[in-house]
């Protein structure tokens, strides 16, 4: 496997501009099938740009994206010291229990997104903003009710390698969840971004990282977010 330790740095991170390819079948229960299927697209690569350098405790990731059949596919590679998260099921406050890879996904043109969870157990967490407004409003209660999405709207599929100290996430999204229609993906274009919360037991507070370049640390500044376009050809 590749060592996603060995090839990141502070200064290779940078607002991503993704060309999503068509990728191949494969069989999203098996990891060696999941990184073949990925292994010839390009990464982005979480970091911390709102610091003039990484912390010490920073574990790297790659994020990887695809799609077929009118669906997102999104790969991503967690290095981490100490995997776990508490959560136990649905829509539950998963950055607030341990590990989550997050994933921030809008149509161009449209301030509404939706902002999505996984554990490394494979929970997660779905909510879907009208936009920068409703962010402050969840902010200002600490209350979700409201944004939440009740009933799982995307397949994830997570492996756990703990021996190499590392976490992965698969995760399928159907266009229909993040931009409300079915039009085909072809030539469409999305803003993203990527991010994590990194937990060690004993440490005061998780290493949070993104693959936009964030000013500040807040993964909601969607005018850091990357773009997305989609291509019909791979």
């Amino acid at each position: 496997m590749q060592d996603i330790r060995s090839n990141q740095s502070h200064r290779a991170i940078s607002a991503p501009e993704i060309v999503c390819r068509p990728l191949g079948v494969f069989d999203r229960t098996k990891l060696d099938e999941v990184r073949r299927a990925f292994q010839s697209v390009p990464p982005c690569l979480l970091g911390q740009a709102w610091l003039v350098e990484n912390q010490p405790d920073f574990s790297p990731a790659t994020v990887r994206a695809g799609w077929r059949e009118n669906s997102l596919f999104i790969f991503a590679e967690l290095a981490d010291r100490d995997i776990f998260n508490r959560a136990t099921e649905l829509n539950q406050r998963t950055w607030e229990m341990g590990d989550v890879f997050e994933i921030f996904l809008g149509c161009a043109g449209n301030p509404r997104y939706v902002e999505f969870h996984v554990t490394p157990g494979n929970q997660k967490l779905q909510l879907r903003y009208g936009g920068s407004d409703a962010v402050a409003r969840a902010r200002s209660t600490g209350e979700l009710r409201e944004f939440l999405i009740p009933v799982e709207v995307f397949r994830s599929t997570t492996w756990v390698e703990s021996r190499l100290q590392q976490w992965n996430v698969l995760a399928e999204i159907p266009a229909s969840i993040v931009c409300d229609s079915n039009a085909t993906l072809g030539n469409a274009k999305w803003r993203l971004s990527f991010s994590r919360y990194d937990y060690t037991r004993g440490a005061a507070e998780p290493c949070i990282s993104s693959t936009s370049r964030h000013a500040e640390p807040d993964f909601h500044r969607q005018h850091e977010w990357g773009v997305l376009t989609f291509k019909t050809h791979s």
